[in-house]
């Protein structure tokens, strides 16, 4: 096949910056990636956002035994029409909205999702595939450094927030390595890093998540307030349920640990539904 920098040239395909675009044109680092994500033979991996197939041509060179490839940018149809041709039988193209498409709905067997994910919808991806994690074996996905930074977070730290609790909640995180610039077409203006998820069989505290979700988006909707003031709206004496569970109500959100999310979360579910 052509190069990916011929390919980008044959097709003019000038990434564009309202989707996200950010191109990988080393396949040392495509592999790379790949490779990160463990064995692939028995998988259906699913990408979002390929473009012009760096990572997908490396799926598929790395034993994939099907990719399920989601472009939204029509002018990627053709050079990803050439991958399919290379390799009949394997690549499944979908053009369309990541956001509003259900990809694992008619996929049989066990799935993986590794994608170079387009900046301005990853962390709406994460928060999505998270509602049903039991889906997906694992997630090896690329995000700029900061939002990684948010998920892997602990609690304490400046980054620890509502998208840590839902996916530590219900995964298992990993920081695999993080990706310089100049590794992108354009380059973006900021570091990204590539992590691991992998769903837990059940998750690390016991709650629903619909209640988890109420009590972290209150908890961390003013993260400089104080969490007697932001479970106003949720829990009819916030101060009491605070000081009952051990938790100083002048506290915020920050310094909760999951536990105790989940512990609050449970009696919100409790209030709504005796």
């Amino acid at each position: 096949m052509d190069s990916l920098a011929k390919t980008l040239s044959k097709y003019q395909l000038n990434a564009k910056k309202s989707l996200g675009q950010h191109f990988i044109l080393d396949p040392s680092l495509c592999s790379k990636i790949v490779r990160s994500a463990g064995s692939l033979d028995q998988f259906t991996v699913i990408e979002i956002g390929p473009g012009i197939g760096g990572l997908t041509r490396a799926l598929l060179q790395n034993g994939a035994k099907r990719v399920v490839a989601v472009e939204r940018d029509k002018r990627c149809l053709q050079a990803l029409n050439e991958i399919s041709t290379i390799w009949p039988g394997r690549l499944k193209i979908i053009i369309g909205d990541a956001l509003n498409t259900d990809l694992s709905k008619n996929i049989v067997g066990p799935i993986k999702i590794i994608s170079n994910l387009p900046y301005n919808i990853g962390t709406a991806l994460l928060l999505e595939w998270l509602k049903t994690p039991h889906r997906f074996f694992s997630l090896t996905l690329m995000f700029q450094k900061e939002v990684a930074t948010r998920i892997l977070a602990s609690p304490g730290k400046k980054d620890y927030g509502r998208l840590s609790v839902m996916a530590q909640w219900c995964c298992y995180t990993n920081h695999l390595f993080d990706i310089n610039p100049t590794a992108f077409t354009p380059p973006p203006k900021v570091n990204s890093s590539l992590i691991q998820l992998t769903p837990r069989e059940v998750p690390i505290f016991p709650t629903d998540r619909d209640s988890l979700e109420k009590v972290t988006l209150a908890a961390f909707g003013h993260r400089r307030k104080m969490l007697r003031t932001n479970f106003k709206n949720i829990f009819e004496y916030p101060e009491i349920l605070l000081r009952e569970n051990g938790i100083d109500p002048t506290a915020r959100a920050e310094t909760l640990t999951i536990e105790q999310f989940c512990k609050l979360s449970r009696q919100l579910s409790q209030t709504i539904d005796p």
